[in-house]
């Protein structure tokens, strides 16, 4: 197991430039299935869940060649079926959580997709009756072994629907997505996600010959075709990791740029972060945060009620930033309340925080209140490991505006969303070492 040594309470200076969109990642790498063609996928990051995501696809008989840094092209011409009722897959697909997405394209193509219950960050339950209830909808056969959970899905020709989403999952509705492509007839799919991600999934898929309408609406109308061909792609930059640099910074009360960051596509979460008093400058495409060697304060409400926070379905906040904004608001001036709505677990991290010295109320499992200290007590050094991707980050930006030493350990939660993370840092002026 890895560990994190962190040297808090250094300022940082320079720029950062955000990797690939890891979210967006593991869709765009399940759309590879859906044709015999090439596809060529660039900016993809160097991190765990994306690597293993690579190697599955492999393993299921698809031509991967890395052309260079984060570039690589994949031909899923000779598709090894068998692969999917072995034992090994059934070990290799619940190491990953986005591996449930191979399911739709699959299903599409060949007519049947299994996957064992997925893996991934233990932040509460997270139903896939989204995704199955959708592939059901379009004429597939599901089955389900309870003793070994496994999931299979099998269909002779699947047939355009309408269908009204329970919930708006994102990986739900791109599974559902890249089945109904390649569906017959006219799929109408209401209360879907339209997240950037998505988005992009959906002009991919397009630039393959697929009819998709509506995109970036929460009402996506598909007209299936027989066969997609080949494309290039390119994936935007990491959403929550711009915005995690934003909170590092201002916790740091450091001068940092971040390059090249889709300004476009990044929907109110500048915003948010200005709500905690940061400033958040738009240069060109790039984002500067300027030192707050102030500190900053957190707004209120109009008629002067505490400020909440909480994450909703895009165009609402992503729930994966609500860990960046607690952890930032332990140094404000103020108060704030963090509603996590999404996922029960997820703010079970704030312990780790509470023992570093933040004044945290945890309210229930969804509800966090947190007393800014204004920086004039700041955080104390500590042992800690990290429970998920998203807590572990914050935890690390917690440790870097500590005071002493901190070690984090489990770091290969960190490194399976945030690639060379460590590397980076250092690049910018952090203390930090891999061990």
């Amino acid at each position: 197991m890895g560990t994190f040594k962190i040297e808090g309470g250094h300022k940082l200076k320079g720029s950062i430039q955000p990797q690939g969109a890891k979210n967006e990642a593991l869709q765009i790498l399940c759309a590879v299935l859906l044709t015999p063609k090439k596809v060529t996928i660039n900016n993809i990051p160097d991190i765990i869940d994306v690597n293993k995501l690579i190697k599955l696809l492999e393993k299921l008989g698809v031509k991967v060649e890395k052309i260079s840094k984060g570039t690589y092209s994949f031909q899923a011409d000779e598709v090894n079926l068998e692969y999917l009722e072995s034992d090994q897959f059934k070990i290799d697909g619940r190491g990953l959580r986005g591996s449930i997405m191979i399911v739709g394209p699959l299903l599409a193509r060949f007519g049947k997709g299994y996957i064992p219950k997925p893996g991934g960050d233990k932040i509460g339950r997270r139903r896939l009756d989204t995704h199955f209830e959708g592939l059901i909808k379009l004429g597939a056969k599901f089955g389900y072994s309870r003793e070994e959970q496994f999931y299979g899905v099998e269909a002779d020709k699947l047939k355009g629907t309408y269908m009204l989403l329970e919930e708006a999952s994102v990986t739900g509705t791109a599974n559902i997505v890249m089945a109904a492509v390649l569906a017959e007839g006219q799929t109408t799919i209401y209360n879907a996600a339209c997240e950037p991600y998505l988005q992009q999934l959906c002009k991919m898929l397009n630039r393959m010959g697929a009819k998709i309408s509506g995109v970036g609406s929460n009402m996506l109308i598909i007209d299936g075709v027989d066969t997609l061909g080949g494309t290039d792609h390119t994936m935007l930059p990491d959403m929550i990791e711009i915005g995690s640099w934003i909170g590092l910074a201002a916790m740091t009360k450091s001068e940092l740029t971040i390059k090249n960051v889709s300004w476009n596509d990044l929907g109110v979460i500048p915003n948010a972060f200005r709500k905690l008093g940061i400033t958040v400058e738009k240069q060109g495409d790039d984002i500067h945060i300027p030192a707050h060697t102030d500190g900053y304060e957190i707004q209120s409400f109009i008629d002067g009620s505490i400020l909440t926070i909480s994450d909703a379905p895009w165009p609402g906040f992503t729930p994966d930033l609500l860990s960046i904004i607690l952890v930032v608001a332990t140094q404000a001036r103020g108060s704030v309340l963090i509603h996590q709505k999404m996922f029960e677990s997820r703010l079970f991290f704030v312990d780790k925080l509470i023992d570093m010295g933040a004044k945290i109320i945890l309210c229930d499992p969804h509800r966090a209140t947190v007393i800014g200290h204004d920086f004039k007590s700041t955080l104390k050094a500590t042992t800690m490991t990290s429970p998920d991707i998203r807590a572990g980050v914050s935890l690390l930006i917690a440790a870097l505006s500590a005071k002493g030493t901190s070690t984090i350990m489990n770091i290969e939660q960190i490194d399976r969303g945030y690639e060379y993370i460590d590397a980076r840092l250092r690049a910018i002026g952090a203390k930090i070492e891999r061990t």
